[in-house]
């Protein structure tokens, strides 16, 4: 049986970098499953557009795919956009939508990579506090998970970790870089929780501007690509039960 088509769904973005982040994340995932079609369609900004490969893909006969939002939380673009996208696609096509990225182990795992590539070791952790700086929601179940996602990536040994926001709601960037300060950890370092630049990244950068430390984004990160195949495999299994697989 062929296996679905997996279609990673990206926001977009006005700036190039964003595109590009997205493309190199997405060559990873078939460097780690060659075989597997994997596709690209953007919700806005960018080419090719999700309703657009949604077409092509009907139109070349393709029946059975996984549409997989590059999201780290459940918030609106999960909840309301792509499912929306997802209703207006041609019939023919048989359509999961996976899961978002987070929460996972594997995120914690890629973000302390960028740390230790920006200069940290682990040997850093218990003098070293650490601001995990999110895009933002106003979604009260995406800002919950940002904040669990923080007590427990403290529970791993660092001096310290708090939450940061880039847009919708508190604390930004720069305020928990000072409380950080304030509690006496002996650096802070800046772990960007986000997949590609662009605007809402530029800014938790800028924020930044008081730290020890500022990581990279998340991109291509392996265990990022190794986490949207957990989360294709995830999405088919239950139409592999029905089939007796």
């Amino acid at each position: 049986m062929q296996a679905p088509v997996l279609l990673v769904i990206a926001h977009g973005s006005r700036d190039a970098r964003h595109a590009a982040t997205v493309h190199a994340l997405v060559e990873r995932v078939r460097a780690q499953r060659p075989g597997l079609r994997v596709e690209t369609g953007f919700l806005d900004f960018n080419v090719p557009s999700v309703q657009g490969v949604l077409e092509s893909l009907a139109a070349e006969g393709v029946r059975d795919m996984v549409a997989l939002p590059l999201l780290l939380t459940r918030a609106f673009h999960a909840k309301a956009d792509i499912p929306a996208v997802l209703r207006a696609a041609p019939a023919r096509l048989r359509i999961r939508q996976a899961a978002v990225l987070g929460p996972s182990p594997l995120l914690l795992t890629a973000l302390e990579r960028r740390l230790y590539e920006a200069g940290l070791s682990p040997a850093d952790k218990s003098s070293t506090g650490v601001v995990l700086a999110s895009a933002g929601s106003s979604d009260p179940e995406a800002i919950a998970v940002i904040a669990a996602i923080a007590r427990e990536w403290w529970g791993t040994g660092w001096c310290a970790v708090r939450p940061a926001f880039a847009s919708a709601c508190l604390p930004r960037t720069e305020d928990a870089v000072r409380e950080l300060r304030a509690l006496g950890c002996a650096r802070v370092a800046v772990a960007p929780y986000v997949l590609a630049p662009g605007f809402l990244p530029d800014r938790i950068a800028r924020g930044a501007a008081g730290a020890d430390v500022l990581a990279e984004v998340l991109g291509p990160a392996p265990e990022v690509a190794r986490l949207l195949l957990r989360r294709y495999d995830a999405a088919c299994r239950p139409a592999l039960q029905a089939l007796g697989a």
